[in-house]
């Protein structure tokens, strides 16, 4: 198994023997087998462990154990402690999905903090052969049917080659002492249904359905290798540079076939999402040209010869933002124009709470809890709300996703931000629970938007 992991590491040219790796180790048998494979190949590393707090006693078992084989082999090791289930809470997310995101943020800042090379994880064959499944299962590209890749960035995965049931022998033949981890046989998370229901059912159907599905992905990369090589060539032959910006000619995207995949290739290097390109795909036809859409780094600008792409340079960066003093509405009736939208902010009594309407043209404050002076902005990709009548935050574009709205709806939509940047009401859709109006209240800032054609 020795000479089989360091030729698929030369193979694969993962790393090389001169450099030194970040081993991600759990204490499950993978993890373990993985350090001790790297060990007797004399590959210098270091040590990353995650204690997730999932599992009271478990998870700290799983630390101590994990300090013990950075003490035996003689390697330094880092661990982090995290809050897995108030993070997946305040960011909306899966358990699963929540310990990914800390997980490898970690391992990054670890790479950079450590000058280390790489990151190592103990991904096997039947870990590819659950994950092409599980992309099939949510819906998925090409890509997401290759399974694991052996290098993924700062990302390798050495054991690869390697099945479970290999990892387990050579383990028991090597006396390698791990531990488990008892929610890998609940059935709670799909990647479990996968392999304690599915991958079994699939066995009994052909026995051979590993080495099948092995093949089988090896196939779809290679597959995707050239799907990749085809979009390449068809945007050189569809893109006219321009300077420092390239025209996608209005001929060009209605020859293209299959014209919503090619565009969404064409357009995604930029950051432009499918919803941009749904967007565009719908103008078609329209012959009253200058919509724009922006990514974070470029504009998209419907002209009347094509599709015109430009990057966003620093002074374009810049927003347009307008700010609102506590002064300027205390005693009257204060109206600011932003883009569309013509905001009015006017303080009012506590005791007018119970007359006052909450149509979805309007938002009511505390005005003293209130951080002066507010200001209006654009919509930023990263941007998240308090909701009010939410536990936790929700990210804006959710908000924009659940109301259906256009690319360019979601550019017209301000942010009404305080003075610390949080924002505390989309404009129009949703207000934030920060600074809500309350029994305490003494008086209360009530602001109503409308269209300036209304």
């Amino acid at each position: 198994m020795l000479t089989r992991f360091v030729n698929h590491i030369a193979i694969q040219q993962l790393f090389s023997p001169q450099q030194r790796g970040l081993l991600a180790v759990s204490g499950g048998i993978d993890s373990v087998v993985m350090t001790h494979l790297m060990h007797q190949a004399g590959y210098p590393f270091a040590i990353a462990h995650c204690n997730f707090h999932l599992r009271p006693g478990d998870c700290d078992r799983d630390e101590q154990f994990v300090r013990q084989l950075a003490q035996r082999y003689g390697v330094p090791i880092f661990v982090a402690q995290f809050d897995t289930h108030a993070y997946a809470q305040s960011e909306k997310l899966s358990i699963e999905e929540a310990a990914r995101q800390l997980r490898y943020r970690y391992f990054e800042q670890l790479l950079e903090e450590q000058h280390l090379d790489y990151i190592a994880t103990a991904h096997h064959r039947d870990d590819a052969t659950e994950t092409f499944f599980l992309n099939l299962l949510r819906g998925t590209g090409i890509g997401g049917l290759h399974g694991i890749l052996s290098r993924n960035g700062h990302v390798v995965r050495p054991m690869l080659p390697f099945s479970r049931q290999q990892i387990e022998d050579y383990a028991w033949s090597e006396s390698l002492a791990h531990v488990e981890d008892v929610t890998n046989s609940s059935l709670t998370y799909r990647r479990n249904q996968i392999r304690h229901q599915l991958m079994p059912l699939l066995r009994t159907i052909n026995p051979a359905i590993d080495d099948i599905m092995q093949r089988n992905i090896s196939h779809l990369s290679d597959a995707e290798t050239l799907y990749r090589w085809a979009v390449d060539e068809q945007r050189r032959q569809s893109f006219v540079p321009q300077g420092d910006t390239l025209l996608l000619r209005h001929a060009d995207v209605a020859g293209l076939h299959p014209q919503r995949t090619l565009l969404y290739e064409f357009l995604s290097p930029f950051g432009f999402n499918a919803s941009v390109v749904d967007d565009v795909l719908q103008l078609q036809g329209d012959t009253q040209y200058g919509q724009q859409f922006s990514s974070a780094t470029h504009r998209l600008t419907r002209k009347a010869e094509g599709l015109l792409i430009e990057p966003i340079g620093e002074g374009q960066q810049q927003e347009e933002s307008v700010s609102i003093d506590r002064r300027s509405v205390e005693g009257n009736e204060a109206m600011v124009e932003y883009g569309d939208e013509r905001i009015v902010f006017r303080v009012c009594p506590c005791e007018q709470i119970d007359s006052l309407k909450m149509p979805a043209n309007q938002a009511l404050f505390d005005t003293d809890r209130l951080s002066w002076p507010l200001h209006l902005r654009p919509w930023r990709d990263a941007d998240r709300i308090v909701p009010y009548g939410m536990k936790g935050t929700q990210l804006v574009s959710d908000l924009f996703t659940h109301h259906h709205l256009t690319s360019r709806q979601k550019t017209e939509t301000p942010m009404l931000c305080d003075a610390q940047g949080n924002i505390l009401w989309v404009v129009g859709l949703r207000a934030s629970r920060l600074a809500a109006v309350s029994s305490d209240t003494k008086t209360i800032l009530s602001i109503t938007v409308h269209r300036k054609h209304d």
